[in-house]
């Protein structure tokens, strides 16, 4: 039989046999059913080793976060940091006018700065403010070359303040410039003679 026990007549020794037999094998198997009935699933990866999951949805959110941070900063940058900063100094500056009163004097010492760096037309004096303002916040400014003007070059380098006007090229930059003249005219020909007929 499918169960292990024997078929057809048999004796009661047997029998009681074969229950023992069946029972010893039960209770083999009992403790193993009960530890496998409250033991947690095992996850493994391709290679078989175990995988710890706990671990893994750490990771996985310290990697969202990063990723959310690094977005974050990207779309900061892209909506330029200049103009973040000059809106948050707009904010600023408005709400500190806020906070002054609504009624303002001729001690009030905001109002009056505001009111001296207006810029107003026919002023006659303005033409001397504005040169004492470019003395003060000007900075020392390195000196140009003032002289006649230089050869061409393919960088448009301006020569320092301190040449002399003398060109001591061995020439390349010329043969440069005339190679590139006659390649144009060779082509605009070439163009002229190809639409000639038309």
């Amino acid at each position: 039989m499918s169960s292990g026990a024997k078929a057809g007549l048999v004796s009661v020794d047997v029998l009681r046999r074969e229950q023992q037999e069946l029972h010893k094998r039960d209770r083999s198997i009992k403790h193993l059913e009960e530890e496998s009935r409250n033991a947690k699933t095992v996850f493994r990866d391709k290679s078989g080793r175990k995988r710890n999951l706990a671990q893994e949805q750490m990771e996985q959110r310290l990697k969202a976060e990063a990723e959310s941070k690094r977005d974050e900063q990207y779309a900061k940058w892209g909506k330029g940091l200049a103009q973040e900063r000059q809106q948050q100094q707009n904010v600023e500056d408005a709400i500190k006018e806020m906070q002054k009163p609504l009624a303002r004097y001729i001690d009030d010492q905001d109002l009056d700065r505001m009111l001296r760096e207006q810029e107003r037309e026919g002023d006659p004096m303005a033409a001397l403010i504005k040169k004492r303002k470019a003395k003060e916040n000007k900075e020392k400014e390195k000196p140009r070359y003032k002289g006649p003007a230089p050869p061409l070059n393919r960088f448009n380098i301006w020569p320092g303040h301190r040449w002399d006007g003398v060109d001591r090229s061995n020439g390349f930059e010329q043969q440069r410039f005339a190679r590139i003249a006659n390649k144009k005219a060779v082509q605009e020909l070439a163009y002229k003679w190809s639409v000639e007929d038309m």
